[in-house]
């Protein structure tokens, strides 16, 4: 069949129109399956696939922004962008949507300095780009609270934690009417839980837990879960709480614990647990330089698998959260709220918000509780 070539700016590059003349269908009906509307039986939408691919045709953007009212652009808000967990669920996020044929226009804040007013700034700079809708990675209080209190109209994923100064269930009791926004993140709180399994099946009786910043959403569920579990598995435990998830940090206060343990002549615990990898590192070097093996004479925890932490030595035991699968729950929701699939079906769910899993992984830094 020959094709007239007609109605395109660019003399080579096919049209719309085109597509429409090789399948034997209106110009419309080629938009319906472009914007994968329902409306258009099997057969009809093999032949404008085949169109399409014999002529390789690609849709304009602002064409298709055009005909289905949509602007297929996601706005993500990001605080953490400092640190492996939220970098990883960002780039999890994003690869899920390009899959979808949706963009992602991503701005980044600074998570413990952000006001309403910034949030609101931004969430209208999103809006001047016509976005379909919002996902806000919210690791702090003030970016939680912000993101839930954010004028916009749009659906919202918050990606979030489920602890904190202000209690996930807490705004989702506040919103139940609104069916425009959806809470989704790691279910640390269980992941902390099999961590103390753990502990107690290999006789650890104490502890020393190592809290992240108390700004940090994740920093709550984490030292909330362990304090419960440590209870639960009768684990004595002795917490110090970082002003940051920075290694240094956590260096000198595993320092100044070994000289403050060793000046009173009480002993130290069998495990510390740390609420990151990089503070795992910082305690791993105190405890090197006071001549303590790891795990022959304490042994060692954290949380996140960060990159090369399974090469310390000796490789760390710590928790991988399921970030990728985080990502494909999230695109999920933000597709639902969009009324463009089902939303994702979640293996547990708490104070409201859809949990993915995560992973305990254990390595050389775990033994046995060793007695003293």
């Amino acid at each position: 069949m020959s094709v007239t070539r007609g109605r395109s700016k660019d003399p080579n590059r096919p049209s719309m129109f085109e597509v429409a003349q090789l399948a034997g269908v209106s110009h419309q009906t080629v938009s319906r399956v472009i914007n994968h509307s329902p409306d258009v039986s099997e057969a009809t939408r093999s032949k404008v696939q085949e169109a399409i691919e014999s002529l390789d045709y690609r849709p304009s953007n602002s064409a298709r922004a055009l005909a289905s009212h949509r602007s297929r652009t996601i706005g993500l808000v990001a605080g953490g962008v400092n640190y492996f967990g939220p970098v990883s669920s960002i780039t999890s996020i994003e690869s899920i949507a390009r899959e979808h044929g949706l963009f992602m226009s991503v701005m980044m804040v600074n998570e413990t300095h952000c006001t309403q007013n910034d949030f609101e700034s931004l969430c209208e700079n999103f809006l001047q780009q016509n976005v379909d809708a919002f996902i806000f990675l919210t690791p702090t209080d003030a970016m939680f609270e912000a993101a839930c209190k954010a004028q916009v109209s749009q659906p919202r994923v918050i990606v979030t934690s489920t602890h904190g100064a202000i209690k996930a269930d807490e705004v989702v009791e506040a919103k139940t009417d609104d069916s425009q926004i959806a809470f989704t993140g790691i279910d640390q709180w269980g992941a902390v839980h099999e961590v103390a399994r753990l502990l107690a099946v290999r006789g650890h009786r104490t502890a020393l837990y190592v809290a992240g910043p108390s700004q940090w959403r994740d920093a709550t569920t984490r030292l909330d879960s362990w304090q419960m579990a440590a209870k639960r598995y009768r684990i004595r435990t002795a917490v110090v709480r970082s002003s940051t998830w920075q290694a240094r940090e956590s260096y000198g206060l595993m320092n100044h614990l070994i000289d403050e343990r060793g000046m009173s002549g009480h002993a130290l615990p069998s495990v510390v647990v740390t609420a990151n990898d990089n503070q795992a590192v910082g305690v791993a070097r105190a405890l090197h330089e006071h001549g303590l093996r790891i795990p022959q004479d304490i042994s060692l925890v954290g949380f996140d698998d960060i990159p090369t932490v399974d090469n310390m030595f000796p490789p760390l035991t710590t928790v991988r959260p399921r970030f990728a699968d985080l990502g494909v729950a999230t695109m999920r929701q933000v597709l639902a709220l969009m009324k463009q699939g089902e939303p994702a079906q979640f293996s547990s769910t708490q104070h409201g918000v859809g949990l993915i899993g995560a992973d305990v992984i254990v390595r050389s830094s775990l033994g046995h509780a060793v007695r003293r």
